[in-house]
């Protein structure tokens, strides 16, 4: 694979829940090491692509590409082990269970304890505040603490590919600040990074491109800057 092929495409795919269709036909394309924002207002289909990215839910028609092969049909553990990790929407940590647990499972798939160790400690340096409270059980940890945790545990299973749902969801500015340097950081050291993010400054802030959502649909795509220079765009399509 050339330095300019994608490392991760999405090719018509369609996905339902049930009888209603979630995805109509969605096209895109991520190149190594970039950072690519999902944006779009609510119940626009990008919490879903993730969602396909990472095989919990199956496309209905479409293919998967990851490195030119496809995974549309695989299991999601299987696409982990291909370098795709999820830290989904609204954290989704084991509350009882201790931050250094959350993270060792985070690493299931690796069977290499000394490898495993390497990683606990390359989290742990880069969120000090998870060192500090890692006998700590993980439900009583503030929200932006939770949300450090989750990147952690996804970080745990050495991803190239990092799929972030909402990492701001429910922080304050500045947690948000702090989760947006880790994302830049990340992308600094070569992670391809898809984010869905509300707060469509702060994604754009930190993404090279940008893809646009509604109904299920893309409907604009541009660099990050393009798309901040376009207000009257964003509106359109994200209201306000």
């Amino acid at each position: 694979m050339s330095r300019m092929d994608p490392i991760l495409e999405l090719r018509e795919v369609n996905a339902s829940y049930g009888k209603v269709r979630a995805l109509h036909g969605v096209s895109l394309k991520i190149s190594p090491g970039e950072v690519v924002a999902l944006i779009g207002a609510n119940g626009a289909g990008k919490s879903t692509t993730l969602r396909v990215m990472s095989g919990l839910i199956g496309a209905t028609t479409g293919d998967i590409l990851l490195d030119g092969v496809s995974i549309a049909r695989q299991r999601p553990d299987t696409i982990v082990r291909r370098g795709i990790a999820h830290c989904p929407e609204e954290r989704r940590i084991w509350p009882e269970l201790t931050v250094h647990e959350n993270l060792a499972l985070g690493a299931y798939i690796c069977g290499d304890r000394a490898e495993v160790k390497r990683r606990m400690e390359a989290v742990l340096t880069r969120f000090p505040r998870l060192r500090e409270r890692s006998a700590q059980m993980a439900g009583t940890l503030s929200g932006g603490e939770q949300q450090m945790l989750a990147i952690g545990r996804a970080l745990m299973s050495a991803p190239r590919i990092l799929l972030l749902d909402e990492p701001s969801l429910g922080l304050s500015p500045l947690i948000m600040r702090e989760v947006l340097t880790v994302i830049r950081q990340l992308r600094d050291q070569g992670i391809t990074i898809v984010l869905v993010e509300q707060n469509v400054h702060n994604a754009l802030s930190v993404a090279n491109r940008a893809y646009v959502l509604t109904t299920g649909r893309i409907v604009a795509e541009d660099t990050a800057a393009e798309l901040l220079k376009n207000p009257d765009l964003l509106r359109a399509y994200l209201g306000g």
